[in-house]
């Protein structure tokens, strides 16, 4: 199943729940049972612990179906669009996953070997905190370019979201946006360097597991365009992300409890030279097989922004 929210300004903007049936998106909220977001549905298959699926034939009733090519639009241009699949209690991230990410992040340096090809083979992987909800968008919505970096850049992945006890109930489409020139100045920046508004971009749809047969065997796809001219391309297999995803579950959970419906970004093994720092009005597409497409605008930040749509 693919669940998604979306809203539908014809009746008043609310969110809504739905799943993509074919072309259309089926309406499934049921405020009287307790499902207006798709948080809604994984706290509750977290409580009795089933999956997605079963969550959703408990809470949902079938009501208006919509063109899903209608929703899919930029928020404002018509009476609906698709919101962030989730707006999730956190969102975890995890670096140097795969081999091409830890040799360019040591390419600076004039160690033999470098501080991030020590994480990529330790038995301890990286994981840092990446976001709230309000920092995050969905599909057509704005990503961020720091306003203080000159190489923010995308870092497409295959993201997952899990229940309190670390079950995945979901995968789902993902953009780490990154400045890395801030983690490259010093690697005590991370923070600054991976946390700001519009800094993870989610959807376009949270994919339940029946429908992804092998997680390793999925092809991610990422693109820049500028003026409507494609500037970078560049695509990487998951089969060659060396952490499995139970062990990055395990380590992020280790004395440290989770919301029902925390995400986590596994890494990227696409990456995006300096020439191509993403610049403003730029549009970043990240695509995996059988999960969907999100398509972004990138927007400059403002010196000192805060809660910018």
């Amino acid at each position: 199943m693919r669940i998604v929210q979306f809203r539908d300004e014809s009746t008043g903007g609310q969110l809504r729940v739905g799943y993509i049936d074919g072309e259309h998106v089926a309406d499934v909220t049921n405020p009287a049972a307790g499902l207006t977001s798709t948080l809604d549905l994984i706290v509750r298959a977290d409580r009795e612990r089933v999956d997605l699926v079963t969550a959703m034939r408990m809470l949902g009733v079938a009501g208006r179906r919509y063109p899903l090519a209608a929703l899919d639009v930029v928020p404002g241009t018509s009476s609906g669009y698709l919101e962030i699949p989730l707006y999730p209690p956190e969102v975890w991230g995890c670096g140097v996953t795969y081999r091409k990410s830890a040799e360019f992040r040591d390419e600076e340096t004039d160690q033999k070997r470098g501080m991030y090809d020590h994480v990529y083979s330790a038995p301890r992987p990286e994981i840092f905190f990446k976001a709230t909800a309000d920092r995050c968008v969905g599909p057509q919505g704005s990503i961020g370019i720091r306003s203080d970096s000159t190489f923010t850049a995308p870092e497409p992945e295959l993201a997952i979201v899990v229940s309190s006890r670390g079950d995945i109930l979901a995968y789902t489409v993902a953009n780490d946006v990154s400045a890395w020139d801030i983690e490259r100045e010093n690697p005590l920046y991370l923070p600054q360097s991976k946390i700001f508004q519009g800094c993870c971009a989610l959807g376009p749809s949270l994919v339940t597991p029946d429908e992804v047969s092998d997680p390793y065997a999925l092809s991610v796809v990422a693109r820049i365009l500028r003026a409507n001219r494609v500037i970078f391309e560049d695509r990487v297999e998951t089969s060659r992300i060396k952490r499995r995803l139970e062990e990055l579950i395990d380590y992020l959970r280790r004395d440290n409890p989770i919301p029902a419906g925390t995400v986590i970004l596994t890494g990227t093994g696409i990456i995006v030279s300096a020439e191509h720092a993403l610049q403003d009005g730029d549009i970043v597409e990240v695509e995996i097989t059988g999960l969907g497409r999100i398509r972004n605008p990138a927007r400059l930040l403002g010196r000192g922004e805060a809660n910018a749509s």
